[in-house]
């Protein structure tokens, strides 16, 4: 511990000594560390960082169920159900092959340039299906992981009880594959929390986009700050979460 403490010590005063004697080290701070732009601009963007936390709270509830769903298309065994499975393989190599702004910028522009009567041109309808649709190609392959970890003898228990299909997904395979895998989803959750920022490209003003429009302003980088420091604050603890729940699954197996 002592060696460690020192180590960060000398890494910290390094940065704190070193930094401020660079030639740029003054306009940058003037553009990046400006107090009075920062005092003025923080109140707005707080507000505005309301409309990520709306788009992430009924996003997440949708990339959960549709995510399940493809898993268990993903699991089916049947031979008439191959044409879901092939259906759920696609769906993820599409979506987890296309970067989330892309995904943003084609539906986001694309859905509404066919035309369509509000609100179903709003930005963030489609805005939420973009983000939808991407993060549960994600999502669908952790379930699909814990829905694999759990062993066959369990399904062949099952199904020497009597238990359906359903039943046995039900009852026995879905509540063990979903407790594993809940440290994982916390993470695509954090994730999520972050790239919901992305759909101001295609117009709502959300935080990302309020900063932008205050450093256009003021001519001044500090916004941007602000709005980082808004999303350290909330993503910090979750993170943090995350790894104590990882942390203690992993003394719940050993």
């Amino acid at each position: 511990m002592l060696i460690a403490a020192a180590s960060t010590a000398i890494a910290i005063a390094a940065i704190v000594i070193l930094v401020p004697m660079t030639p740029g080290w003054e306009k940058v701070q003037k553009a990046f560390f400006n107090e009075a732009v920062f005092v003025k601009t923080f109140p707005k963007l707080l507000e505005a960082f309301w409309l990520d936390v709306a788009m992430f709270l009924w996003c997440a509830p949708l990339i959960a169920v549709w995510g399940l769903v493809l898993a268990l298309m993903r699991d089916a065994r049947s031979p008439a159900l191959y044409p879901l499975k092939l259906f759920a393989i696609l769906y993820s190599d599409l979506f987890r092959g296309v970067p989330v702004i892309l995904v943003i910028y084609l539906i986001g522009f694309g859905i509404p340039g066919l035309g369509l009567p509000r609100p179903w041109n709003s930005p963030y309808i489609w805005g939420t299906v973009a983000l939808v649709l991407s993060y549960s190609a994600y999502v669908a392959e952790v379930y699909r992981a814990g829905i694999e970890s759990i062993h066959e003898s369990q399904r062949a228990a099952a199904v020497s009880l009597g238990l359906s299909h359903g039943d046995m997904m039900r009852f026995v395979v879905l509540p063990q594959a979903i407790r594993r895998v809940i440290p994982a989803a916390m993470n695509n959750l954090i994730s999520l929390q972050k790239d919901v920022a992305l759909v101001s490209f295609i117009g709502p003003v959300e935080i990302f986009r309020q900063a932008g429009v205050y450093k256009s302003l003021y001519a001044n980088f500090t916004p941007y700050v602000g709005a980082a420091l808004i999303f350290l604050v909330v993503t910090v603890p979750a993170t943090r979460a995350v790894d104590r729940m990882i942390a203690r699954q992993q003394r719940r197996q050993s």
